[in-house]
């Protein structure tokens, strides 16, 4: 078996899972921004003590960090906090299943992004799989419960939250891959390391700085529920370095469209963990999702 593989599916587990403990912080406690918090407060140290730990053991010099690099880290670290906020909010609208689904459209909304931002052409293939993810988000948009026209349910909060994230996370993985580029020709495990730790220290200190500015009793619900923040931290650790590890063996097409196989993952939680029912409706949508990605990402 290639390495890849179980790297990505190592990847798919940590985020799962670091989105499961997410989604209890939110319930409970703490705020989407503070649940959005914790994850970066809780991994950093622990990035920054690998990436120390990896310098010294390897041998290996610190790379030169461009402009360019800094402004690519700076805009993807952004657009993660942003997009992660709007999950985590989402979870408080809908279940953990069609949540973390949502969240998935990032990989139709990277074409669709691409094309009217680059020009970058659709293949027929392409298209027709972009139309079936459409289908798919209309029958996820759909409110349980809610009755009007099918356009109506793509305007409320979750659907939002939903396809807002998908934009998000897009721009911010399109660039991470443009700051890694920036380091040269390294290994590339050790560029990864390296970019995951300005970026999370980004991101760190930005909402340090927002949360003390305007709301300081959120801080101190991040540091009162540490020991569920701490796992928050491990898991995001081991979900991104994963994520950066497995791009760097494999065509990232290939690595995206088994990375799918979270959207299995979350329905397990979904019902199994959080006990949440999951409807026909739902579960029709959810393979249609997954369906359209994994055809998308062959067309590309």
């Amino acid at each position: 078996m290639s390495l890849w593989i179980p790297v990505t599916l190592a990847a798919a587990t940590f985020q799962t899972v670091r989105f499961m403990l997410q989604k209890s912080l939110s319930s409970v406690k703490l705020s989407a921004t503070g649940a959005t918090f914790a994850r970066f407060a809780y991994s950093m140290p622990l990035v920054l003590l690998g990436l120390a730990g990896a310098i010294r053991l390897s041998g290996l010099p610190l790379p030169a960090l461009p402009p360019l690099f800094w402004l690519y880290a700076a805009i993807g670290g952004l657009s993660q906090i942003l997009a992660t906020i709007c999950v985590v909010a989402l979870f408080k609208q809908r279940n953990f299943a069609v949540g973390i689904t949502f969240k998935k459209t990032e990989v139709i909304q990277t074409a669709i992004v691409g094309f009217v931002v680059l020009g970058d052409r659709v293949s027929t293939g392409a298209f027709g799989a972009i139309l079936l993810g459409l289908l798919a988000v209309l029958l996820l948009s759909k409110t349980p419960g809610g009755s009007g026209a099918w356009w109506r349910h793509l305007t409320n909060r979750a659907s939002q939250l939903g396809l807002g994230s998908g934009v998000l996370f897009a721009f911010s993985a399109v660039s991470y891959r443009g700051a890694s580029l920036q380091l040269g020709d390294g290994e590339a495990w050790f560029r990864a390391l390296v970019t995951l730790a300005v970026v999370v220290s980004i991101q760190f200190l930005s909402m340090a700085l927002w949360l003390v500015w305007r709301d300081r009793a959120e801080l101190r619900a991040v540091w009162d529920t540490r020991r569920t923040g701490i796992f928050v931290g491990l898991t995001s650790l081991g979900g991104s370095f994963c994520w950066f590890w497995a791009f760097s063996l494999q065509n990232a097409a290939y690595v995206k469209a088994l990375g799918q196989v979270e959207l299995i993952f979350s329905l397990m939680a979904s019902v199994l963990v959080f006990r949440e029912t999951v409807t026909r409706r739902e579960i029709m949508g959810m393979v249609l999702l997954g369906l359209s990605i994994l055809i998308l990402v062959a067309a590309i």
